[in-house]
């Protein structure tokens, strides 16, 4: 029973370490006219959320996708590919409500 037992925590030790553990993605918070944080920095394959917390209508819209216009909850985009990507709020940009996510391989 014991040899049983030590086989199967080596095996359950051995898996542990031969699956990379998934990271959660950062989050940028969404307030009443501004992104914080400003500037992400990801890996590709990086899920990035952003939460609303203001109370006002806001939106973040990249070039090729983009969240809908809202007040209350998240978005998720997911980014497979190196680069540096450039949002904004395009009811308050001229507020200065930019953000950026540089992706890395």
């Amino acid at each position: 029973m014991r040899k049983i037992l030590a086989s199967l925590c080596a095996v359950a030790v051995a898996a542990a370490v031969a699956v990379p553990a998934l990271a959660a993605g950062p989050t940028v918070r969404v307030d009443d006219n501004f992104f914080k944080a400003k500037t992400v920095r990801i890996k590709k394959n990086t899920t990035v959320k952003w939460t609303w917390v203001g109370g006002r209508p806001h939106n973040v819209v990249f070039k090729g996708f983009k969240s809908k216009l809202q007040e209350t909850g998240t978005y998720r985009h997911t980014f497979r590919k190196a680069g540096t990507y450039r949002y904004v709020c395009t009811l308050h940009v001229d507020q200065g409500m930019k953000g950026t996510v540089v992706v890395s391989r």
